[in-house]
């Protein structure tokens, strides 16, 4: 993966993250993405099995969106290359901002070196599920190159309208 755009910088979460995310974990993110409010055991929990991930060569990439020379925590981006809904070759791309990086363009860009990644793991197509009131979601998966597909549903009935992009004719 391109380590860098010159603006973020991807990389696997560390357990010295937890802190950080806990500090960024907001309403929205319990939502949508971690499906409660974390703690600490919780956070350092998942971090190890995201680092056991990526040491094993599983299904899961959990990259922290780093911003600055600092590499400031400003989210995650995960790709999952099996799941729930995925045909061999998609990979699901979900990511998440902590509310002072809204909207500044972060997602976006991790979704786009999230996707290079991907693609370069053998990725054909990256799927993005947005839940259809979450404008701001559907506008990082098109600004990505992503195009709507279909609306689905997830096991406990969520709605998703799915977005698509075809990695292997994306520009590396």
């Amino acid at each position: 993966m391109k380590s860098s755009d010159g603006i973020i910088t991807p990389s696997p979460l560390r357990l010295d993250d937890a802190k950080a995310h806990l500090t960024g974990e907001d309403e929205l993110l319990v939502r949508r993405l971690n499906g409660g409010p974390g703690t600490r055991e919780g956070v350092e929990a998942h971090i190890r099995h995201c680092r056991e991930q990526w040491d094993t060569a599983g299904s899961l990439r959990a990259f922290g969106i780093r911003v600055g020379a600092d590499e400031t925590l400003a989210g995650t981006v995960d790709l999952r290359f099996a799941g729930e809904g995925l045909a061999p070759g998609q990979v699901n791309v979900a990511y998440g901002l902590y509310p002072p990086w809204r909207g500044r363009g972060p997602a976006t860009r991790a979704v786009l070196l999230a996707s290079q990644y991907a693609a370069g793991a053998r990725g054909e197509e990256a799927v993005i599920q947005v839940e259809p009131e979450n404008p701001a979601s559907a506008a990082v998966a098109r600004r990505a190159g992503s195009t709507p597909d279909k609306r689905t549903h997830g096991k406990n009935g969520t709605r998703f309208d799915r977005y698509v992009r075809d990695l292997r004719t994306a520009p590396q």
